[in-house]
């Protein structure tokens, strides 16, 4: 298997994005775009409140909607904290990347070379790189209910049976990803969430994103309205391998930060934009998308119907043919990244076009379905596209 490996490199963070002038669009004009795209959403699902970021030539703009909490009639702001679910994925492959780069994980390596529990058995087959794409060959969405601690995990994995060849198959997967996450923290040395928190987000700048909220930030924590009770609840961060695959909490002010990163990582020092741009690499085609990791890419312009195909239910809970790209590599041409996220009670969407320097951000206390997000997603970078444009 060809695998495209980072350089090796210490790291030390000036991380300050660049002043830009937009003096062309009208903030107003842009807010009639995102009005017009999501106010007919929140009224058909009853979304309690959305925060929405966009970004255009380095320039965020914020325009939030509804109540952070029903209860407390608290309004929706760019720094009310949102679950991101499996938005998260993308800050785990970040720091899968940045081990890479450091010369301390290698995409090619099995993952008994860090979990020796679970050399000889079929899952060892697959590498490092099969775990963060979704290929190992067929692990399921979720986990048994049964697997509650770390020993029934490894369990799992040991008896885990799969249902094609690594490569072969993707079946986008909380237990890939979440093995992904947990070997990329032993190859490190440290623990998933302590380098999270402590070392990644504060390398991105992102001073008000999570892996567990601490008490000076719960007045920021939205409460999220599970679709079917309507009732309030938040995210149990105790679930195994949640910190991998859905556990960060964040604002539309840090996201579009994070977003205007992965437009333009030349901002950051040489090691951090090489993680950044490790996750920008594309793997693996698979029906529409072509899958990197954590996010999962298109060629921009793409049509509505083939962006919602790549992120239909057939994509997400079914294994679809996977084929590895004859030369895995940095996207030539202008490219569409994106990566929904859901948890029992919120819903989010991010998609950007390096290219055109345009992103979007939508963040949601509502877990409403996945292609309302993409239709809102689509026709605001539609419009700023135009925009771009002009």
């Amino acid at each position: 298997m060809k695998i495209l490996n980072l350089r090796r490199c210490a790291f030390a963070l000036t991380c300050v994005l660049p002043l830009h002038t937009w003096a062309a669009t009208n903030p107003d004009q842009v807010r009639a775009i995102v009005d017009q795209a999501i106010r007919p959403v929140m009224e058909e699902f009853d979304v309690p409140g959305i925060a929405i970021a966009v970004t255009i030539d380095g320039k965020p703009m914020f325009f939030n909607y509804g109540l952070a909490s029903r209860e407390d009639k608290t309004p929706v702001n760019e720094h009310t904290l949102f679950e991101l679910g499996s938005i998260s994925k993308t800050f785990t492959a970040t720091l899968a990347a940045q081990a890479v780069d450091q010369g301390k994980l290698s995409l090619a390596d099995h993952p008994s070379k860090y979990l020796p529990a679970l050399r000889g058995y079929a899952i060892d087959k697959a590498t490092v790189l099969n775990l963060g794409t979704y290929t190992a060959g067929g692990l399921p969405l979720q986990l048994p209910d049964e697997v509650e601690d770390d020993a029934q995990l490894i369990h799992y994995y040991q008896h885990w049976k799969p249902a094609a060849a690594p490569g072969k198959l993707r079946e986008y997967s909380n237990s890939s990803l979440g093995l992904f996450g947990r070997v990329t923290a032993l190859a490190m040395h440290q623990d998933f969430t302590e380098v999270m928190q402590h070392q990644l987000f504060p390398q991105l700048g992102l001073s008000g994103t999570y892996m567990l909220v601490p008490e000076s930030a719960m007045p920021d924590y939205a409460w999220g309205y599970n679709y079917k009770t309507n009732k309030p609840g938040r995210v149990r961060p105790d679930q195994v391998l949640a910190p991998e695959t859905y556990g960060v909490k964040s604002s539309a002010a840090d996201m579009i930060r994070y977003v205007q990163l992965n437009i333009e990582p030349t901002v950051l020092d040489a090691p951090m934009r090489r993680a950044i741009e490790g996750t920008h690499i594309g793997y693996f085609k698979s029906g529409e998308l072509i899958q990197g990791l954590g996010w999962e890419q298109y060629p921009w312009p793409i049509s509505e119907e083939r962006l919602m195909a790549g992120n239909s239910e057939k994509m997400i809970w079914d294994g679809n043919p996977a084929q590895l790209l004859a030369k895995p590599q940095l996207p030539v041409g202008p490219t569409l990244f994106d990566k929904t996220g859901s948890t029992s009670n919120f819903g989010a969407y991010v998609a950007f076009v390096p290219k055109q320097r345009i992103g979007v951000v939508i963040l949601a206390n509502r877990n409403y379905p996945i292609p309302a997000r993409i239709k809102v997603g689509y026709a605001i970078l539609g419009q700023l596209a135009k925009l771009h444009a002009e």
